[in-house]
């Protein structure tokens, strides 16, 4: 199963709490500009709700009105039309993590939780480690990430316009994709086959042919409505996941490639990390707040998963050094409550070159 390893996915979900439990504790994650935002989610979200909610109470009038000329009573095709724009709107539209996506473009609000709550991580992670020599510990983060910039090469920041324009892209076309396998599984027939070959399809190369057979005969005794709610959900916190990490990486340059290849090496324990942010994003009002707390937590997840930063003036290269996950093994061989012992160890037995400082264990 390569890098979707049950360990792996488990040492994921494991990080989604502790990095929670850091974030929450830090007091400066609840400034006003945060829940003024929120806030504003919150208000929009309702909005948007209320608009989706249209066509829906639209198409039960028709029924209702349908019933009064025509005998419904044993037809089931009215049920089942209502029960799949319901399931549309809360399994497959995904309004809660659409809307903050899309905010973030439009305020920095989310780029400064991670940036503070990271700052938060090295501070708790000093105040854990007083006791102990500082030579033995590992180097910081965010003194480092904040020098770097957001902006290119050319001191430019990517167009608003041009942002959007790229995720609405990447949106849509999954959306559309959803939506043709949810609609392709409603032609007789052959319909109860579409859901579990595209399962197949998609955890072939990720997790294995045996284990992606397991989960297409699965899906053929499973209700449809389930195989469709956790393709989706992979889906979802697969691009959760990238949208969450887009802080480290405007500011540690990766080519597309090596973005790749830094995603394949760490992509059971980032699935892990999103797939329960993922259902808790989908709870009205309640969700829109947790995104926050998600992006904080993720300033956690990255002190896990990569190596501290060198200054920019010695960053180049950096990022190709980062692709391969050099202690995976080792950090998910580690105790729950020693997440923290392998840095140490680490510069025990490798002290810490001056020329090199962004390869230390993180």
């Amino acid at each position: 199963m390569s890098n979707f390893e049950p360990n792996a996915v488990i040492r994921g979900f494991q990080l989604t709490v502790v990095g929670t439990v850091r974030a929450l504790q830090n007091p400066r994650l609840f400034k006003y500009d945060h829940f003024r935002q929120a806030a504003l989610a919150i208000s929009v979200g309702i909005i948007i709700q209320i608009i989706i909610q249209i066509p829906i109470i639209a198409v039960r009038f028709f029924i209702w009105s349908s019933s009064w000329i025509v005998n419904l009573e044993d037809a089931t095709w009215d049920d089942s039309l209502l029960d799949g724009l319901s399931f549309m709107n809360k399994s497959v539209l995904q309004v809660p993590f659409l809307l903050m996506t899309l905010l973030k473009y439009v305020t920095p609000t989310l780029d400064e939780i991670f940036m503070d709550s990271l700052n938060w991580v090295d501070t708790t992670y000093v105040h854990k480690h007083k006791t102990e020599d500082p030579r033995t510990l590992r180097a910081m983060y965010y003194p480092n990430l904040v020098q770097y910039s957001t902006k290119d090469g050319k001191g430019k920041s990517k167009p608003i316009h041009e942002a959007l324009l790229l995720f609405l892209k990447r949106y849509g076309r999954k959306f559309g994709m959803l939506v043709g396998i949810y609609f392709a599984s409603l032609v007789p027939i052959v319909g109860r086959f579409v859901v579990p070959a595209a399962s197949f399809y998609t955890f072939r190369n990720t997790v294995g042919t045996t284990p992606a057979a397991v989960i297409f005969g699965t899906g053929l005794v499973l209700p449809k409505r389930y195989i469709v709610t956790f393709l989706h959900s992979y889906f979802a916190s697969r691009s959760l996941m990238r949208e969450l990490l887009e802080p480290y990486f405007s500011r540690v340059r990766f080519t597309s490639e090596q973005k790749r290849r830094w995603f394949l090496d760490r992509e059971g324990v980032l699935f892990g990390f999103a797939f329960a942010f993922t259902f808790v994003l989908k709870i009205p009002i309640f969700g829109v707040l947790m995104y926050g707390v998600a992006e904080a937590s993720t300033a956690y997840l990255i002190t896990k998963i990569t190596d501290p930063p060198p200054s920019p003036t010695q960053g180049e290269g950096f990022a190709e050094t980062q692709v391969e996950w050099k202690n995976k093994h080792d950090f998910l061989g580690l105790s729950l409550d020693n997440l923290d012992k392998l840095n140490v160890a680490a510069h025990e037995q490798n002290p810490p070159k001056p020329e090199t400082p962004g390869r230390k264990f993180a």
